[in-house]
């Protein structure tokens, strides 16, 4: 089969450039891929159907995610979360995978060795959080609630030695205390009811801003209410709402990872350092968003 590129295909199909490749973006192209920087469009790939302007602004990120998920799009928005997330967030809580390791898992589904061992549980848990990353994505709508953040950590922890510890429960609270950063967290007797008022506080609330998605993070983390997994679940639910409510998501990496837990920490007496760690690696997502020309508001994590 023969391709064209986004220049040719403007021709064929008498639009401009920027729309082809707009559409390419949205995945709104059947079998386009990205070659380098190049756009290659099959030759009996047809023309989108143009969508009126009301509609186009209209057009979010969660809406963006959607598409290319289901289409499998390769190299857009959609793929390079799925990579930029897992990494990041399992690097966090200590997972040895590398960047490209983590690409290579969610690209081709299996694992490349070279005199080299790796920690099965650091794979599992790779492979876990794509699936998991799909659900916040199928579900970015949904009220949040006790059931859907207990399925996160089922999925994130399934086949992993820790489900096969029989104190440890998968997909549901902790049974024994645990710390964060050498503080103590809710005990396990206690968590059911934290969780319950956590999350009526939370849903109480009709419009969420920035702030509030962050405070809720906070109050989660503080609970800790799984034995393990509390971060990559929290930081899933963060992406999760910041979709919900159209606010640009964000993306904690290594070189934020101390700010973010000095923010943790010192949320009560000072909130502008999480929230100015978070405004950063939100810059960071922008500028994404911005390579992939997909648009955004920029008041919305005010």
């Amino acid at each position: 089969m023969r391709y064209f590129s986004a220049i040719e295909m403007a021709k064929i199909w008498a639009i401009s450039v920027r729309s082809v490749r707009n559409y390419c973006t949205q995945g709104r192209v059947d079998g386009a891929f990205l070659a380098g920087k190049t756009w290659q469009i099959p030759e009996d790939a047809k023309k989108p159907e143009r969508l009126n302007k009301k509609k186009m602004e209209e057009i979010t990120l969660l809406d963006i995610l959607k598409e290319q998920k289901v289409s499998k799009y390769s190299g857009g928005i959609y793929h390079k979360t799925q990579i930029n997330l897992t990494y990041n967030s399992n690097h966090i809580e200590g997972s040895c995978l590398s960047h490209d390791q983590t690409r290579y898992i969610f690209e081709t589904n299996t694992i490349g060795l070279e005199n080299e061992v790796l920690n099965v549980d650091d794979i599992l848990e790779t492979a876990n959080h794509f699936r998991c990353i799909d659900m916040i994505i199928d579900h970015a709508k949904d009220v949040l609630s006790e059931k859907f953040i207990k399925e996160l950590h089922f999925v994130l922890k399934n086949g992993t030695s820790d489900s096969r510890k029989e104190w440890f429960v998968v997909g549901d609270y902790k049974k024994i205390p645990n710390e964060v950063g050498g503080m103590n967290t809710t005990l396990p007797e206690e968590v059911a009811q934290r969780m319950k008022e956590l999350l009526k506080e939370y849903n109480d609330k009709k419009e969420k801003s920035f702030e509030d998605i962050l405070d809720f993070h906070v109050k989660f983390e503080r609970i800790h209410p799984f034995q393990d997994g509390n971060g990559r679940v929290g930081r899933l639910i963060l992406f999760k709402e910041c979709l919900k409510y159209n606010i640009v998501p964000f993306i904690i990496d290594g070189h934020l990872k101390m700010f973010y837990y000095r923010g943790l920490k010192e949320w009560d007496y000072e909130k502008g350092y999480l929230i100015d760690t978070c405004l950063s690696a939100q810059d960071k997502y922008k500028a994404d968003l911005d390579y992939f020309r997909i648009a955004y508001e920029n008041n919305k994590s005010n």
